[in-house]
């Protein structure tokens, strides 16, 4: 099994926190966490933040890596970014 890696200054991550206008961002694509305006360490120390991105993880697990990608973006497209159903899951995985 590969392990999670999450990846600092990340320019995906920056082009997302841009798109969705936040200062900090966490974007989750197959195993790998990108963070954008926050450390490693301050992210993990956010365990709601946490565990909304292992969610994403879960869901690019459970669907494979394109086959979640495609309906992903979608369903952002379809309802956009907090209307996705999979946002929705993952808001839903934070009290868990």
């Amino acid at each position: 099994m590969k392990t999670l890696q999450i990846k600092e200054n990340s320019w995906i991550a920056k082009l997302a926190a841009k798109k969705l206008k936040s200062d900090q961002m966490a974007i989750t694509i197959g195993q790998t966490i990108y963070l954008y305006n926050v450390s490693k360490n301050y992210f993990l120390s956010q365990s709601k933040w946490v565990k909304h991105e292992q969610q994403h993880i879960q869901q690019f697990k459970k669907y494979g890596f394109f086959k979640f990608l495609i309906m992903y973006l979608y369903e952002s497209w379809k309802k956009g970014y907090y209307n996705n159903k999979w946002e929705i899951e993952a808001r839903e995985a934070e009290n868990k």
